[in-house]
C-alpha cells in the first residue's frame, strides 16, 4: 500500500501536536506571510514557494529532513500548514514522494477558504479556531 498525504482539521492537527511533542509543525508560506499575517505557534518556517521568483523550493525535502534529526529521527509526524490547505498538500506529497511516510495537511490552512466578500479567516483556518498563533 503506498503513502499518502493525510488531511487533518486545524482542531485535530493541534490534538495530534499535544499528543506527539516531537511532531513537527512547518509552515510552507512565503517569509513575508509567516511574518506579517502571523503564524501557528511553535511552527519552524520551510518555505514551499517564496519570493521573489515563486519558484518551488529545491531545498524544501532536505530542509525538513534537516529539521526531523532535531527530534526523534524519522519517527515524527510531519504535519504541514499553508493558507488554505493548497500549497501544504502539493508540499507533503512530495515529502511522501521522498519517503517521509507520517505526513498530515491541515486542510483549512492558516486563514481558510475566501468567503463571499473575499475575507479570509471569517469561516475557517488554524485562527478561525481559536488556536495558538503568533504574529512578528
Amino acid at each position: 500500500m503506498s503513502e499518502t498525504v493525510k488531511t487533518l482539521s486545524p482542531k485535530e492537527a493541534y490534538q495530534l501536536l499535544q499528543e506527539h511533542p516531537n511532531a513537527l509543525l512547518v509552515d510552507v508560506r512565503s517569509h513575508m506571510e509567516f511574518l506579517f499575517v502571523g503564524h501557528p505557534a511553535g511552527a519552524i518556517h520551510i518555505p514551499w514557494i517564496d519570493e521573489p521568483d515563486w519558484k518551488v523550493n529545491p531545498h524544501f525535502v532536505t530542509l525538513v529532513r534537516q529539521a526531523m534529526l532535531g527530534g526523534a529521527a524519522g519517527a515524527a509526524p510531519v504535519v504541514l500548514i499553508c493558507r488554505s490547505g493548497v500549497r501544504s498538500l502539493e508540499a507533503g506529497k512530495v515529502l511522501v514522494e521522498a519517503g517521509i511516510s507520517d505526513v498530515y495537511n491541515v486542510a483549512e490552512g492558516f486563514e481558510g477558504q475566501l468567503d463571499d466578500k473575499h475575507h479570509r479567516s471569517a469561516s475557517g483556518g488554524w485562527r478561525f479556531h481559536g488556536l495558538p498563533w503568533e504574529q512578528c
